[in-house]
């Protein structure tokens, strides 16, 4: 179709210099259902329409862009190459379509500088918005910031769209404390601004400060969904139950209804829920919403892969894939695999990623493949696992390497092969940590190499590497306490170690022995053993049986894989003293009841 606009107008068309022609295309416009309908309208619109540049004119291509831009972007493009001297509305209309298309982001700073360059119209406080969300899909910092620069530069530095848009840029490129800075200079906040900033506090994992920001924002605003979902993620990071259960209370009265049936917040829901131990009120919810998605279906599916519920998850998925209305996604699978991989479950691992593939058409990512490179590697499949790493069609990350080396260590490979694995840590993690020196001391003690076990720890003392604290939070009557290993800083400290005395003599009394296995870097005999005593979750534990009210699930969170002895401590505790022990470590859920742990001992 040729897009020039005539010169010349067709004899049996005679042009209505008043303008109604124009407004009958306008009206045309507004009943256009498809693009099919728009290039008709088009059409008649180069036919008919003169090419002065009229208001009149003008107003009727932009609604030509307008729709074009939100159907059809290369159509759209090839309509704004056609209009002589666009207006700012034309170049904002095309800047925002590009910005939210997943392939043309990049195209939108195009536009921009080419808008600059041409210097005919300047930018308005509309331009910077779709600018700013583009860079911050794309986390261009550099570009972002001129753009920052150009804001104040063209007078728009104390616009709240604008304001609000840099809050969210900046905290979407890791930069938190200039989203703050922005939040704090602003003359006038909207409930959009505190809601941008709430969520860019959780987002970077400061979840107090969020909570805390949310706590002032009341006494100006009342909450709308989006906050409910940021509040709702914080208490999912810091595994705050009763605050989980507040937050869900208060969506359940707000004034807007709709906000408590809204799926995406039940899915918040679900996922708060899960990761706060609670896996039976998250199917509660889950059950009883009144309309599903596939984000509650994949939320429900993960909550009861990181629980250990490997038949629960398959269960789940299998009705998924059973319903029309949905299909399984690529989050879906990342579930699935995690669910056969928490329970060693290699055949339905193999099934469910050919299923993924061949069935679903989906292309698999890191994480599909972090997922059975850790099911092979762990339940003893180290040569498969490898010959997956190698044929993969991206670069293994330091994750999957280090997965890999964790299983070396477990499962006793060549101290050659766990060197080697090593290496490729070092490589792909960029910065030196302690993680991989760490499973390298286990490797060398699991081989009786105790001179290459010493030679690790000097040389972490010579890299002034230190290995990561272990902590624990326990929530107790709705207040979080926060212990480290060896932790003395607690009001109760005195009173919680006397009880950690009282635990060890019962645990002698039934047979306990320490396992040493995974304290390669403690130094021998009465050292060591106080060590395994002195664990942060366990510190936590004994706090929680001195606090919690009988028949109260004990609920700890600890930022580190729990260790063999802890965890054997943990189950003869939940025997010993009749209570249930819900714990999340780096990796999973654990559930002890009755001297035995959900995980069946293998994590």
């Amino acid at each position: 179709m040729v897009l020039a606009i005539t010169q010349t107008q067709p004899p049996s068309i005679a042009i209505d210099k008043n303008g109604a022609h124009q407004n009958r295309l306008l009206r045309l416009l507004n009943d256009c259902k498809d693009m099919s309908q728009l290039k008709q309208i088009h059409a008649q619109t180069l036919r008919t329409t003169p090419t002065n540049n009229n208001s009149q004119t003008l107003f009727l291509y932009s609604r030509i862009l307008h729709f074009s831009s939100m159907a059809d972007t290369d159509y759209a493009f090839r309509v704004f190459d056609q209009i002589e001297n666009p207006n700012s509305f034309m170049w904002n209309t095309l800047i925002r379509a590009c910005a939210r298309s997943v392939d043309l982001r990049e195209q939108a700073m195009v536009l921009y500088c080419k808008m600059l360059e041409e210097g005919i119209v300047k930018p308005d406080k509309y331009t910077y918005p779709f600018v700013l969300a583009a860079c911050a899909y794309l986390f261009s910092l550099s570009e972002g910031e001129q753009a920052h620069a150009h804001v104040l530069k063209f007078g728009f530095g104390s616009d709240v769209y604008i304001s609000n848009s840099l809050i969210h840029f900046y905290a979407s490129c890791g930069r938190l404390e200039l989203a703050h800075k922005v939040f704090e200079k602003m003359y006038e906040r909207t409930l959009v601004s505190w809601n941008a900033m709430i969520d860019a506090f959780v987002q970077m994992g400061e979840f107090d400060s969020g909570l805390k920001f949310f706590r002032e924002m009341q006494n100006m605003f009342e909450p709308d969904g989006y906050t409910m979902q940021s509040i709702i993620n914080a208490c999912a990071g810091i595994g705050a139950l009763s605050l989980g259960m507040w937050a869900h209370a208060y969506v359940l009265r707000m004034r807007d209804p709709a906000i408590a049936s809204d799926v995406l917040v039940a899915s918040y829901l679900i996922d708060m829920y899960c990761k706060c131990g609670s896996l039976e009120i998250a199917q509660q919810v889950f059950d009883r919403m009144p309309k599903s998605d596939i984000t509650s279906w994949n939320s429900m599916i993960l909550g009861f892969a990181m629980h250990g519920q490997a038949k629960a998850a398959l269960d789940c998925f299998a009705r998924l894939v059973e319903m029309e209305s949905f299909k399984p996604n690529s989050v879906t699978f990342v579930g699935v695999l995690s669910a056969c991989n928490h329970r060693g479950m290699v055949s339905e691992g193999r099934k469910y990623f050919e299923m993924m593939v061949q069935e679903y058409k989906i292309k698999p990512q890191l994480e599909h493949y972090g997922c059975l490179v850790d099911l092979l590697a762990r339940a003893g499949f180290i040569d498969e696992a490898l010959n997956l790493v190698t044929n993969m069609p991206m670069k293994p990350d330091a994750v999957i390497w280090r997965s890999l080396l964790d299983a070396c260590s477990k499962q006793r490979a060549s101290v050659e092969l766990s060197e080697e694995v090593a290496r490729h840590v070092l490589e792909s993690e960029g910065a030196v940590s302690s993680g991989v020196y760490v499973l390298m001391s286990r490797v060398y003690a699991s081989a009786s190499r105790w001179n290459d076990v010493g030679l690790v720890r000097k040389l972490m003392t010579e890299e002034g590497i230190t290995k990561e604290p272990g902590c624990s939070l326990i929530e107790v009557d709705g207040f979080t306490h926060e212990f480290f290993a060896g932790d003395t800083s607690h009001p109760r400290s005195r009173e919680i170690y006397r009880f950690l005395d009282v635990i060890k003599d019962r645990l002698k009394l039934i047979g306990y022995s320490p396992d040493y296995s995974q304290a390669p870097l403690a130094n021998e005999g009465d050292t060591k053993r106080h060590s395994l005593d002195l664990h942060s979750e366990r510190i936590a534990l004994a706090f929680g049986l001195l606090s919690s009210k009988p028949g109260i699930p004990i609920r700890i969170f600890k930022n580190l894989r729990v260790c063999n002895d802890c965890h054997k401590v943990f189950k003869l505790i939940s025997s010993s003293f009749d209570v249930e022990i819900i714990m999340r470590d780096r990796a999973r859920f654990h559930h002890f009841r009755h001297g035995t742990c959900s995980c069946m001992d293998y994590w």
